[in-house]
């Protein structure tokens, strides 16, 4: 097997040249990974082209991933991270014989290793590296929760819970020893976590029972156990979020800590309901770091920032954050309460849930169970001399009636509500009962976001995208000719889906006196909207559109986030 390296190769037969080369080398040192893998990102070279010319050179048959049925018992000779280290993955084990795929033959240490930890003749074929990745996490993390099911189907045992801990952190190093249920629950939540799922859903059904991951904001059926485990599973999360196990009958809400085995602590809120054929269980993943960020990270556009920030640090007022549930109304006021939370300060929040405890703030989670509302912590925290108040969602009157006057009386408070736009914010609260001269009188800036898919920078490409959709788009059309569109082609790193994180866009509705004039003259949603475009603000749309046309975002996400504006 020759020692050169694939580029020296491909230089060697005039396929690249030496600058293309040197380039691809500085991209590889920027982003990582392997040589051939920068080439196809610069350009210089299609997948199919590598595969061909390392084939041809070592002699060796290229086999297409996709399309080859992976052996589970060559899986087991080779561990996951040995996989990732070198890009390869075991395909066939047959009479003392592995056949392993890999992205580069020339690696001589990689054979060596191999034949000492399979303790098997080995032989190899190449595949591209994108495949090779997705091939790993697929088939890994399959065979890994494919053990925990195999657990429950085939044991009694996992229907026995009374040896369960009690404890508010569950530690998932227990998982090797302990009844399958325990094991199966942990798994899937380590696989949530690995997925960077925000939610977890598990669903009993007559007749089978599902688990679904929603990651970047889209529901992927991922597991489904035997349906007579249900109940035990909904049992062991009851018992690691301290919920009653006895009660089937009414919903329950809770939240358990997990700690991983590399120490990190994660929290997840929990939510069963009971349906026709059990409970359903909902696990919201709440990610500390998210809530932790810069404000520049928020994702607004540098004006909107400016203006956010001036109005969270006014010392009176009120600034209503708004959107639906899975906005990422949460990370905004966590990022805003972090930038305002200084020592020369008195913060209180009224949270349900409190999401995350920040050293400096003084949260308190409202109990509905013993009467302690909104509107009681508001009276409270009015005697606690604060100069800062978050209400974590404007529910009624009540509550409204109380944040006004704490907003009109010397305090800066901020609170989100459940509506679709700015301008429809202003109409829902005269709806339940604030006189339009509070609110003018008040509320300083009104804001509204979604949440839109990134396209992963692995695989991002050109999009093919007509002329005219993005005119039904709304972009402007002197501004077509210059819109150069994006999506992600797919690869390992978003598991084919193009889409890798989420970025928020954002409404900015600031009081301005043509808005406050239509406010008082009792005007629609729409007539708000058309007085505050006209004024300055940028719709949900318009800063979607922006976020196309800097390479963030793809058209389909804009369009299947947002509204065209009448």
């Amino acid at each position: 097997m020759s020692r050169k390296g694939l580029g020296e190769i491909l230089v060697q037969e005039n396929v690249i040249s030496v600058e293309q080369l040197a380039k691809a080398k500085d991209e590889q040192r920027r982003s990582g990974g392997k040589l051939a893998t920068a080439m196809v990102k610069l350009g210089f070279l299609k997948e199919d082209e590598v595969l061909r010319h390392l084939s041809e050179k070592y002699q060796i048959q290229a086999i297409d991933l996709e399309n080859f049925e992976i052996d589970s018992e060559a899986i087991r000779l080779v561990s996951k991270d040995i996989c990732l280290k070198y890009s390869i993955i075991p395909v066939t084990k047959s009479l003392g014989t592995v056949v392993i795929a890999c992205s580069d033959p020339a690696n001589m240490f990689m054979r060596d290793d191999l034949a000492f930890i399979t303790q098997s003749k080995v032989e190899f074929v190449v595949a591209s590296e994108s495949q090779i990745q997705a091939a790993i996490y697929s088939h890994y993390d399959v065979h890994k929760m494919g053990r925990a099911i195999s657990d429950l189907e085939n044991t009694e045992e996992a229907l026995t819970q009374n040896d369960a801990s009690q404890s508010e952190i569950v530690d998932q190093e227990e998982e090797g020893a302990d009844a399958p249920i325990i094991r199966f629950v942990n798994v899937m939540m380590s696989e949530a976590i690995k997925c960077r799922a925000s939610d977890i859903h598990i669903e009993p059904y007559e007749k089978r029972f599902r688990v679904r991951y929603r990651i970047d904001g889209v529901l992927h059926e991922r597991i489904q156990p035997p349906p007579g485990t249900a109940a035990a599973i909904a049992s062991r999360i009851k018992i690691m979020s301290q919920l009653n196990i006895s009660e089937k009958r009414k919903p329950q809400d809770g939240r358990l800590k997990i700690r991983t085995k590399s120490g990190t602590e994660i929290d997840f809120r929990v939510s069963i309901m009971p349906s026709l054929y059990g409970e359903k269980i909902v696990l919201r993943l709440l990610d500390k770091s998210g809530l932790n960020k810069d404000m520049k990270e928020l994702g607004f556009e540098q004006s909107d920032l400016d203006i956010f920030k001036a109005s969270i640090n006014q010392p009176t007022g009120m600034v209503l954050i708004t959107g639906p549930t899975g906005s990422g109304k949460s990370t905004t006021v966590y990022s805003a309460l972090n930038e305002l939370n200084t020592p020369n300060r008195n913060i209180c929040t009224a949270e349900d849930p409190v999401e995350m405890f920040v050293e400096g703030i003084n949260h308190v989670q409202a109990n509905p169970a013993i009467d302690l509302s909104f509107a009681d912590l508001l009276r409270s925290f009015l005697r606690q001399d604060p100069d800062i108040i978050f209400v974590g969602e404007i529910r009624d009157y009540e509550t409204a009636e109380i944040s006004f006057k704490a907003a009109s009386t010397g305090h800066m408070v901020m609170s989100t509500l459940h509506t679709n736009d700015a301008p429809s914010t202003i109409v829902r609260l005269t709806e339940i009962g604030v006189p339009p001269y509070l609110v003018t009188s008040t509320v300083s800036l009104v804001v509204a976001q979604r949440l839109v898919g990134m396209i992963c920078e692995s695989c991002k490409e050109p999009a093919n995208v007509s002329p005219q959709i993005l005119r039904d788009l709304g972009v402007a059309e002197e501004e077509i000719s210059e819109f150069r569109p994006m999506h992600g082609a797919g690869c390992a790193s978003c598991n084919q889906t193009g889409i890798r994180g989420r970025i928020a866009i954002h409404e900015l509705m600031p009081m301005t006196a043509g808005v406050k004039d239509a406010i008082l003259s009792g005007a629609t949603t729409t007539q708000l909207r058309e007085i505050a475009t006209k004024e300055g603000m940028r719709t949900l749309r318009q800063s979607g559109i922006l976020k196309a046309k800097a390479g963030l975002t793809t058209i389909e996400e804009v369009l299947n986030s947002t509204v065209q504006e009448v």
